[in-house]
C-alpha cells in the first residue's frame, strides 16, 4: 500500500460488479473513472461543494482527468478509492485518487482530475469561496 494512499482522509467503499468487467475478463478501463467520480462526490459532501452548488448555482466542473493502471482487477473484489487535494489555485484544485484492492492490498490505479469552480448563472469561472477552501485544505493534505 502507497504513502500517498494512507494520507488520505476521504475513502469510499465499492464492490467491483460481474458487470464492470470486459471481454478481456478485467475490469474496463472506463469503470475506474466512475470509481474516481464516487470519491470526488463523498469529497465534495463532505467539505460543503455539493451544498453550495444547491443554494448557490456555484459549483465544480471537472476540466480533465487521466488515471495509470497498475494491476488488473477482477471480479469479485472489494475497493477502497480514496482521495487527496493536490495543487489549490483560486479557481481550482486539483485530486488525487488511488483504487485499492481488497484481493491483493495493493494500489490497482492512481488518477488526477482537475476541478474548476464554476458558476452556472452567469456561466463563467469563479472563484473557489474562502469558507469552501478552508474546507478542501482542512480535508486534503494541501
Amino acid at each position: 500500500m502507497s504513502d500517498a494512499f494512507e494520507q488520505c482522509k476521504v475513502r469510499i467503499e465499492i464492490p467491483v460488479a460481474w458487470g464492470d468487467m470486459d471481454a478481456y475478463q478485467h475490469v474496463n478501463n472506463t469503470v475506474y473513472f466512475r470509481y474516481f467520480e464516487s470519491a470526488r462526490i463523498a469529497f465534495f459532501e463532505k467539505v460543503g461543494i455539493n451544498a453550495l452548488k444547491e443554494n448557490q448555482n456555484i459549483g465544480p466542473i471537472l476540466a480533465s482527468t487521466q488515471c495509470r493502471f497498475k494491476v488488473p482487477l477482477t471480479y469479485p473484489d472489494q475497493l477502497t478509492v480514496a482521495t487527496d487535494i493536490g495543487d489549490i489555485g483560486e479557481d481550482r484544485f486539483n485530486m488525487k485518487f488511488y483504487v485499492l484492492s481488497g484481493n491483493s492490498g495493493r494500489v490497482a490505479a492512481e488518477g488526477e482530475g482537475l476541478i474548476v469552480f464554476y458558476d452556472y448563472n452567469n456561466h463563467c469561472k469563479h472563484l473557489i469561496p474562502d469558507d469552501i477552501r478552508e474546507q478542501i485544505q482542512a480535508l486534503g493534505n494541501v
